[in-house]
């Protein structure tokens, strides 16, 4: 089952199980966080990561990796 990501999220790594992750909006307050859509056989059921909590927690992932790369690519050489 493929889940679909709303156009204003920014697709940061789908992993080959099928899992998403996004740079998002928080729906109730608005605030930038990492959204987490695993796959339908881990349950399924979407996560918000404050991006602080998520480079924390075992920042060590291809998922925390293209996060880092992102931000890196935001600061002028």
């Amino acid at each position: 089952m493929r889940y679909s990501v709303a156009m204003s999220d920014r697709v940061l790594y789908e992993s080959s199980n099928g899992g998403i992750w996004s740079l998002a909006r928080h729906p109730a307050s608005s605030t930038p966080v990492v959204k987490h859509q695993p796959n339908a056989g881990s349950g399924g059921r979407i996560s918000y990561i404050e991006i602080g909590k998520f480079l924390r927690a075992s920042a060590n992932g291809p998922e925390h990796q293209a996060l880092l790369n992102l931000i890196g690519a935001l600061i002028p050489d």
